[in-house]
């Protein structure tokens, strides 16, 4: 069938012009978004008398009937079709008639796509924020159930103060949390229709964008036509908030290789969770942690296109956009798994009390002889150096259990490891949890 601009271009394009400009493969996933706004779109056309009703009606049956067969899985009607948009349009004529050419009354393909990307990037981030709701909900359970066992806290890699299990996980349940609250903004802040725009001026006919927020739900519109065409912020946005994530998830799985190692010994993972080697037989592998490290790279670099991409685009739209789907999609997906496996992962460790209790050495308690020397009124500096210069460091035997556990007590305050301020920090993250989204 004809390209939707085929009237001032009739020939068409060269089949490699074809090939190149062509998206319907990739840009299927689409195709439930477009029909949504396609649907406001006719109930705005009819409201405002640029639809008859028998008009109106028909073309939210046709719509209405493709819809329910793209969310039962179908794959393009026309796999040559230019794009999702010309497909939708194409099988709609196929079925409808004349009739359908009145679905593109007072829209372009610009602020049609536009709209498209907000539908999507709403729905994406907001399924990106349920799994780490669920993710953190996991986190929480685990590190409860190890709120009281004792390890090294490190810092430069090396063993610095006594804290928990607990405590360690918390620290990334509170990043994992910041990540979903940006997600629910990205979500919210998607949420503004660009549909009454037009190619990039808007429309002599009476059409009615606040209508067509009305109908998906929306607070707002875009009071700038060529903004609404040629923004992607949200999809920045978007994919910032996923490069971030992924970045957090990196530095999890990072430590969980250090630990499931055997020079740390830490944690044992689930054989269902690990890998062997193809050449020694001996091996076991935490290649689902190293790829949650590996997979932050993907986040970057979609992130970098997207800024790329936009640096150096004029007003209003222009083809490059159609680039931008690439990166968003691939943002996407490889959240979406990274989510999951980690989750998965979170329930098949196996937490090594008998190796993070060795590791408790008495240099992790320097800090709080320090301490006991400035509550008798000694200069902390002065403390520091008189500890300092005690002993040999570089030799530590194993600190008595009892030493640890007061040096924990001790520091039972906000942020610290103490069992209240765990406790504390439990319920805040089971509160987030539970808020929806």
């Amino acid at each position: 069938m004809p390209d939707l601009w085929s009237g001032r271009l009739p020939d068409g394009p060269h089949p490699d012009a074809r090939e190149f400009t062509g998206t319907v493969a990739w840009d299927w996933r689409l195709a439930h978004v477009d029909l949504v706004g396609s649907l406001a779109h006719v109930a705005m056309l009819g409201a405002v008398g640029l639809l008859a009703p028998g008009d109106r009606d028909a073309l939210t049956a046709g719509l209405q009937e493709l819809l329910a067969e793209v969310d039962a899985g179908c794959p393009p009607w026309d796999a040559a079709a230019e794009d999702v948009h010309t497909a939708v349009e194409q099988e709609l004529s196929a079925r409808l008639g004349p009739v359908a050419g009145r679905l593109h009354t007072a829209r372009s393909r610009n602020d049609q796509v536009a709209l498209d990307l907000h539908l999507y990037v709403a729905a994406a981030a907001t399924e990106l924020a349920r799994a780490l709701g669920r993710l953190i909900a996991r986190l929480v359970d685990v590190a409860e159930a190890h709120a009281a066992q004792a390890m090294p806290g490190y810092t430069h890699l090396q063993r610095a103060q006594p804290i928990t299990v607990g405590h360690h996980l918390l620290a990334y349940g509170f990043m994992w949390q910041r990540d979903r609250e940006r997600l629910v903004e990205v979500a919210r802040r998607a949420e503004v229709s660009p549909l009454g725009a037009g190619a990039l001026a808007g429309s002599t006919l009476p059409v009615d964008p606040f209508a067509v927020a009305q109908q998906l739900g929306w607070p707002a519109v875009y009071l700038n036509s060529l903004d609404a065409v040629s923004d992607r912020d949200f999809v920045a946005e978007f994919v910032f908030a996923v490069a971030l994530t992924l970045s957090h998830l990196s530095r999890w799985g990072e430590e969980l290789v250090l630990w499931s190692s055997a020079e740390f010994g830490f944690v044992e993972l689930a054989d269902a969770w690990a890998t062997g080697s193809s050449m020694m037989p001996h091996k076991k592998n935490p290649d689902v942690a190293e790829l949650l490290r590996g997979r932050s790279a993907r986040g970057v670099a979609h992130l970098t296109g997207v800024l790329t991409l936009l640096k150096g685009l004029p007003l209003a739209y222009n083809r490059d956009l159609q680039e931008d789907k690439g990166y968003l999609f691939g943002a996407h997906d490889t959240a979406l798994s990274a989510i999951k496996a980690a989750t998965g992962l979170l329930g098949a460790l196996t937490f090594r009390a008998e190796r993070t209790s060795t590791a408790l050495t008495t240099d992790l308690l320097a800090t709080d002889a320090a301490d006991r020397l400035v509550e008798g009124g000694m200069p902390f500096r002065q403390a520091h150096g008189q500890v300092a210069a005690s002993r040999d460091w570089r030799q530590s035997p194993a600190a008595p259990s009892e030493a640890v556990a007061q040096s924990l007590v001790e520091r039972d305050r906000v942020m610290g490891p103490g069992p209240t301020s765990i406790a504390r920090q439990l319920a805040s993250l089971r509160k987030a949890v539970a808020e929806s989204v």
